[in-house]
């Protein structure tokens, strides 16, 4: 009895009982009234995030969906000085939802981490928590055979990719530690980190995407005891607003992209809108240095 005691302790959901344990709790006490709980699991209710990259493309969406489930803030942060019209529109947007939710947006890289820790410690300084983040930024450049690579080239994605992405997490997992509330890290990596691009010399994208995933395992293991969760997603080719600059230089890749997956075509960015919300929730509070792969079935070929 003991023993039980302490896992139900130690696991307890912070909504309370759920699934059969609430409907086991109300047969027992007749003037429960039963209530659908799946969609407070999903909420994000009064939580503040950090998103990187966040002035487009995969970021702004990922940013915009955290709005709709309810965040107090999401601050966006990108290398413009001013937010692109789509970081407006939607800024705009979630003004209208009516849930008291809104978008904030600065310019800082991810590459400057000093910088980026102490914007972050200004925002746990104005809103008092910090408890989830979104490393969304990354940058994409032209393929070059592996034997002629630029070193200079090589550095900048991975300074960029690698990098930042630790930056943008070490920024954020500061506040949550300072806090002690815990939090939920989502580093966007990408199926690129797990499989090769066939027939593309993308060896700085390949390997900067498969040190993140490495990443959140490794931060996944030092920070489970602060009740930080760490975790990866890996998207499949997606029409961003990034790969469209890349195919509309290369339009035939449209095709071979498109049928390397079951589904024959690329994602949508709002395609990782309900994985990112369950990510950053409690929804996900078992799920910590996983990656979570978003690719259209690719990986099963």
């Amino acid at each position: 009895m003991l023993m039980w005691s302490r896992i139900r302790t130690q696991s307890a959901s912070p909504l309370g009982k759920l699934g059969v344990e609430a409907a086991l709790e109300a047969a027992a006490d007749p003037s429960i009234t039963p209530k659908p709980k799946i969609f407070d699991e999903f909420a994000l209710t009064d939580r503040v995030g950090l998103v990187s990259g966040g002035n487009r493309g995969l970021g702004l969406e990922m940013a915009l969906a955290c709005c709709e489930a309810g965040a107090r803030v999401v601050y966006c942060f990108d290398l413009p000085e001013k937010p692109s019209d789509e970081w407006i529109a939607s800024r705009d947007y979630v003004a209208k939802l009516g849930n008291n939710s809104r978008l904030e947006y600065f310019s800082e890289t991810v590459t400057d981490q000093q910088a980026l820790w102490k914007k972050t410690e200004e925002i746990g300084d104005k809103e008092g928590r910090m408890d989830f983040c979104i490393a969304a930024a990354g940058i994409l450049r032209s393929p070059i055979d592996c034997l002629e690579y630029p070193a200079e080239e090589y550095r900048e994605v991975l300074d960029v990719n690698a990098s930042g992405v630790l930056f943008t997490a070490q920024a954020a997992g500061r506040q949550m530690s300072r806090f002690g509330r815990g939090g939920s890290i989502i580093l966007i990596a990408s199926m690129s980190g797990s499989v090769t691009n066939r027939g593309h010399a993308w060896i700085s994208y390949n390997t900067s995407k498969s040190a993140v995933l490495q990443m959140a395992r490794s931060m996944a293991c030092e920070l489970g005891e602060k009740k930080i969760r760490v975790n990866s997603l890996s998207p499949g080719y997606m029409y961003t607003s990034m790969t469209k600059a890349y195919l509309d230089k290369q339009p035939h890749l449209l095709d071979v992209w498109s049928n390397m997956n079951p589904m024959g075509r690329l994602g949508r960015p709002n395609e990782v809108r309900g994985v990112v919300t369950w990510l950053a929730s409690d929804a996900s509070t078992f799920c910590t240095g996983s990656d979570i792969v978003v690719s259209g079935g690719l990986h099963s070929w």
